[in-house]
């Protein structure tokens, strides 16, 4: 007999709760469904919904999010990890490959239904990072290729076609460098520390070390070779009591699923509880290689949408004291802000500086050769020339992600960073916008309100109300905007973040200005969130249109476009960006970001 509807539905939902609980040994887990993206924080974890009523293999790497999320829960030292995590860049993604590979190999050891499950999630996420667009091998992320070919070796089973389309290319130079022996690996799964080593190690010998700030192993060292021995032993305890404890009710516990009938299953979407608004700010947030060249993003209306400078958001008094607020984060933090203002402005003082070229035949009459004519009239007058400056014609445009998740400290540095480079580019006569961007209402405003009304149409793309804020115009005095940046240290005015088109947004304003040289510089701690527009749209709508919209300004204007990061990986989206792990690093990122940029010889920042 055929299960009704939602009956199979919370069968569902309570066989992958139960089944999370276990293999994390957290009981009082809370396991939510919804379309917004997938974490786990804490005791609350939330999961995707898939696609496809029905898929078998859908619903495979749905359980596979689920069971890694637990995987990592219990047997996944988070401090151990960022104790040695290169800051960025390649060696950065190669590390954190090797301990992802090291907790699905745990998973395929522990119960075959969860190294399955495991496989289909693996396909289904390096599909959707656009793994079958990669047509060249310089495409291939060398670090996401590391950890598929020891998770191949760990695991031994083929890898799903999307993990060889990044491997391959890559297959024969590991070969060469990390060997196929892998037997002294497989007995030290539990051991994190031993992993932790080999990714270094592999750092070493693949050449990423120097690029990217890793320090070699002092590996002969009395000291170091004491704790490695404590380390292995201290590891080897641990796993023998884990293999003696535990592992036994996990398994028994995941064999105890619940049978599922598929072709009558419809996950239903999260409804929406305040407390599933929003992912918490993700370390491991997912890579993307590949960009939407065409993508078909819309907004099912604008009609509401705004954009508005800061002082029509605020009252006058109120205004006058937020930017004391302001002000007094400034004082206390003079001496670190000067610092860096400082060095800015000497860069850019120095390729302003104006020089002559002497001696010539044409040009301006050297007055300096007078008197020496006067005293020899046969003596031939000498003119000089002004050099042709290097420095161009600039005008900056600053975009600060105005969401919930900056709240606090690092909005605070945002508005303090924005406020004195502001002042010292037009020092320097560069002109320079402040701009911000967030959402007028929490999940879905008007916009919302109306598509309700009008029978809920399916895929209505951008379901919530923009409001874009101006700080700062470009022609507008300093004096003048000076107030405005207070307005950031205003919490309830940040809500939703939708990055696409406020980048696109910014991108226009600067674009047709009469300046030589345009620099769009982005801030933001995270990936976009409305939970309005994700629930009734794909689960990668905004971000996927934010890939779109970075491709456009990178590849098709002169606009010269550069990202930071706060606590959220952009150097997989953006060409030249920077990641900071917190918000105190913001001031020195921006100022090394600019300078690198106004400095002929160093370009900004790589990842």
């Amino acid at each position: 007999m055929v299960a009704p509807l939602d009956d199979a539905t919370e069968v569902f939902r309570q066989a992958v709760t139960a089944t999370m609980r276990a293999i994390s040994g957290n009981d009082d887990l809370t396991v939510t469904f919804g379309r917004g993206k997938p974490f786990i924080h804490g005791n609350k974890a939330r999961i995707p919904v898939p696609e496809v009523t029905g898929d078998r293999d859908a619903l495979a790497a749905l359980r596979g999010t689920a069971d890694r999320f637990a995987l990592r829960t219990r047997y996944h030292d988070e401090g151990l990890h960022g104790e040695a995590r290169p800051e960025s860049g390649i060696a950065q993604t190669l590390f954190d490959s090797v301990e992802e590979t090291r907790v699905a190999a745990i998973g395929a050891y522990l119960m075959r239904g969860v190294e399955e499950n495991l496989h289909h999630h693996l396909e289904d996420t390096l599909q959707e990072q656009g793994a079958y667009d990669i047509t060249e091998a310089e495409d291939a992320p060398l670090g996401e290729a590391v950890g598929l070919y020891l998770r191949e070796k760990l695991i031994q089973r083929s890898l799903p076609e999307s993990a060889r389309r990044v491997l391959d290319p890559w297959r024969d130079h590991l070969e060469d460098h990390i060997g196929t022996d892998l037997t002294e690996l497989e007995a030290s799964l539990f051991d994190q520390r031993a992993f932790r080593d080999l990714a270094q190690s592999l750092i070493q010998d693949l050449g990423l070390a120097e690029d990217f700030g890793q320090e070699e192993q002092t590996g002969d060292s009395d000291e170091f070779e004491e704790n490695e021995a404590e380390s292995e032993a201290q590891a080897g305890d641990d796993t023998a009591d884990q293999e003696q404890g535990d592992d036994g009710d996990l398994a028994d516990a995941i064999e105890g699923d619940v049978p599922v009938d598929m072709e009558t299953m419809d996950l239903a979407e999260s409804d929406g509880s305040e407390e599933e608004a929003g992912a918490p700010p993700d370390g491991d947030a997912q890579k993307n290689w590949a960009r939407p060249k065409t993508f078909l993003y819309a907004a099912y209306t604008s009609e509401f949408d705004e954009v508005v400078f800061a002082d029509q958001l605020c009252e006058a008094e109120e205004l006058d004291r937020l930017r004391a607020v302001l002000d007094q984060h400034l004082q206390n933090s003079q001496i670190i802000i000067s610092k860096l203002a400082n060095r800015l402005q000497r860069k850019l003082m120095a390729q302003q500086s104006r020089s002559w070229e002497f001696d010539l035949e044409e040009g301006v009459l050297d007055t300096s050769r007078l008197p020496g004519i006067i005293m020899d009239p046969f003596s031939s007058l000498a003119f000089k020339q002004e050099k042709e400056t290097k420095f161009k014609d600039t005008v900056v445009s600053i975009l600060i992600d105005s969401s919930g998740s900056m709240r606090g400290r690092s909005i605070s540095i945002a508005a303090m960073c924005a406020d004195i480079l502001g002042r010292t580019l037009e020092r320097c006569s560069v002109k320079v916008e402040i701009l911000g961007f967030t959402t007028k209402a929490w999940r879905g405003g008007q916009s919302r309100e109306l598509w309700l009304q009008q029978g809920k149409p399916q895929q209505p793309g951008r379901l919530n109300d923009l409001r874009h804020i101006i700080y700062k115009a470009a022609d507008m005095p300093w004096r003048r905007a000076r107030k405005n940046l207070g307005l950031m240290m205003r919490e309830e005015l940040l809500k939703e973040n939708i990055d696409g088109e406020a980048l696109l947004w910014a991108h226009n304003r600067i674009h047709g200005r009469p300046e030589d040289r345009k620099i769009l510089m982005v801030i933001s701690d995270g990936l976009p969130v409305d939970n309005s527009t994700l629930l009734v749209n794909p689960s990668n709508y905004l971000e996927q249109h934010l890939k779109f919209a970075i491709d456009q300004i990178e590849n098709g204007s002169e606009v010269e476009l550069v990202a930071i990061g706060i606590g959220h990986d952009v150097t997989h989206h953006y060409r030249h960006a920077v990641t900071i792990t917190d918000a105190e690093q913001l001031g020195d990122a921006m100022t090394e970001q600019l300078v690198g940029l106004f400095d002929e010889k160093k370009p900004a920042s790589v990842a």
